[in-house]
């Protein structure tokens, strides 16, 4: 009798599990399906896709837009946007290269993360303080920024970056490259901040009802704020990466990185009127886009046809996004 009743209990305690599991996994499972029926399906057409040595470049090339993402992603789940990424990705970058060749590589870093502070405080202060519209906020700060960078080194690019910073980040580029390292361990804090802190759990709150969060004593300004100061840093990193990707800083850098960006975060489940929104989605999301992106250039497809390719995932997740909330 009482191991007929352990039996039971252990059997519900097994489904409960199995169930709750489930749900937590459930909303990734389409995003996962579509990255290994891309995968198998490029494999099917170029023998080179699936090598190891590509699944590096994928997981490279997947990088600069994750970390871009993951930023916007905060961004997203409070209810706003940011179309500056690409202009600060580009004016931090910049900056970082111009002080490595006049100062210390790590005081450069230091001087480029300041930079990307101001320009996040800049479009979190404009937004929350003056309660503009985010949209038309970071679109016109996505021209300033990029003003500001043409002007900072004359639209011509800076090169002369120190080598021992160019070695030091492509080190492990046959094995395991320190940009993709860097990817997930700033998942790994994003992750943290967003679902294990109170600064998460406000970013949320936010996003799904601004008004209320308010009421409940909470300091939305200040945390709407902090969002697009984590993104700012983000840029910056990803422009640290940059640098270290190509050996050269760029007053175009960034352009389209919003719609790479959104793109990703949108794939990923994050719902575009704020409030939901995964760090794990994102980074698969930048993946698959980064999976198709490969694909067609092994096959020779021409970039335009691959922004064709982004346009057409970002209406068939905007669209996911809607009838998802009409059910």
């Amino acid at each position: 009798m009482n191991r007929s009743i352990s039996s039971i209990f252990n059997e519900s305690q097994f489904k409960s599990f199995v169930v709750a599991l489930y749900r937590r996994w459930s909303r990734y499972l389409g995003i996962i399906l579509s990255l290994v029926l891309i995968s198998a399906i490029f494999s099917l057409l170029t023998p080179i896709y699936l090598t190891g040595q590509n699944l590096i470049n994928i997981a490279q090339q997947a990088v600069i837009n994750s970390i871009v993402a993951l930023g916007m992603t905060v961004v997203i789940i409070s209810g706003g946007i940011d179309l500056s990424v690409g202009s600060i990705v580009a004016l931090t970058s910049l900056i970082v290269a111009q002080n490595m060749a006049e100062k210390s590589i790590p005081s450069a870093l230091l001087i480029g993360i300041a930079v990307g502070i101001i320009c996040g405080l800049i479009n979190g202060g404009l937004i929350s303080y003056l309660k503009l519209q985010p949209f038309l906020v970071t679109l016109g700060t996505m021209s300033l920024y990029r003003g500001l960078a043409l002007i900072f080194c004359n639209g011509l690019p800076i090169r002369n970056i120190p080598s021992a910073f160019l070695v030091g980040m492509n080190a492990l580029n046959n094995s395991f490259p320190i940009p993709v390292i860097i990817m997930f361990a700033f998942s790994l804090l994003i992750g943290f901040l967003m679902r294990k802190t109170v600064i998460g759990e406000y970013i949320f709150a936010i996003g799904g009802n601004e008004e209320a969060t308010r009421l409940s004593g909470i300091r939305v300004n200040e945390i709407k704020v902090l969002g697009y100061v984590i993104s700012a840093i983000a840029c910056t990193i990803a422009g640290i990466i940059f640098i270290s990707r190509l050996g050269v800083a760029d007053p175009q850098a960034g352009i389209g990185y919003e719609l790479e960006a959104i793109a990703a975060a949108a794939v990923g489940g994050a719902s575009l009127s704020g409030g939901k929104g995964s760090i794990l989605g994102t980074i698969i999301g930048a993946l698959l886009l980064s999976a198709i992106r490969n694909g067609l250039t092994l096959l020779n497809v021409q970039a335009f046809y691959q922004y064709v390719a982004v346009g057409i995932i970002i209406i068939i997740a905007i669209s996911i996004d809607r009838f998802s909330r009409k059910a």
